[in-house]
């Protein structure tokens, strides 16, 4: 059953791996349109992050483009940041984003897998964590607590599940509506609706949860509208 369970997660990986190098090209571009209040998603836990000195390492989980990465160096300019996600494609886009940097490195590995040889300050994730299991998001939970230095920080800005069925129905409404009205083509609407037949939600609450029972303390949700929320943790310097 084990080895079932490996193969089966590779699988899934690929797939996502594959949307993902697909929509490479197009996906900053598109972000603007299907995340409503973009700005908010990504403003919010940039100004929120605190950490020690101006120089901290920062690794962001499921990197993509680049995106939430260029929020935080534009915060910390001096920070030693590391990228890892399962896509090259994406990562070549955040190599060309980041060419003018010395302090940027990248990983094209799954960074739930990845053996981690360092410790770190800051960890961010936008967008990601969302494709894994529950039980593989609680694991990432934990892995992320212990790869923090005493008093790092984690934020994960990602898509989560309304507390109930009618909720949920109500913010798949709602986002519909603001991408309808974003100027995104039908066909790119259908491709997002198809990616998202790979998504695996979970409430806000189950993943506030999650977090402390990591180990992690001043858990919170920081902001959220509708599917799109900011939760946040540290790792306590008791």
């Amino acid at each position: 059953m084990e080895s079932e369970g490996y193969v089966m997660k590779e699988d899934g990986n690929r797939e996502v791996k594959s949307k993902f190098d697909e929509i490479a090209g197009v996906y900053d571009r598109q972000r603007r349109m299907l995340i409503p209040r973009f700005d908010d998603l990504y403003n919010t836990p940039t100004d929120y992050a605190q950490v020690k000195g101006s120089a901290p390492k920062i690794l962001d989980l499921g990197a993509g483009t680049g995106l939430f990465s260029s929020f935080m160096l534009s915060k910390y300019p001096d920070a030693e940041l590391t990228l890892i996600d399962l896509s090259s494609n994406m990562m070549d886009i955040a190599r060309a984003r980041f060419n003018q940097y010395s302090n940027v490195s990248f990983i094209v590995a799954d960074y739930s897998n990845y053996v981690y040889r360092e410790k770190y300050d800051l960890i961010i994730s936008s967008l990601s964590i969302h494709h894994l299991e529950d039980l593989e998001k609680k694991a990432i939970y934990e892995k992320a607590f212990k790869l923090l230095n005493d008093g790092g920080m984690f934020i994960n800005a990602d898509q989560v599940l309304g507390a109930t069925p009618p909720v949920q129905n109500y913010y798949q409404r709602k986002w519909i509506e603001s991408v309808q009205q974003s100027g995104l083509s039908r066909d790119d609407l259908e491709l997002a609706l198809e990616r998202m037949k790979l998504d695996k939600y979970a409430t806000v609450r189950q993943q506030l949860e999650w977090l402390s029972g990591a180990g992690f303390t001043d858990v919170d949700c920081i902001y959220q509208h509708y599917n799109f929320a900011v939760m946040t943790g540290r790792a306590s310097d008791c």
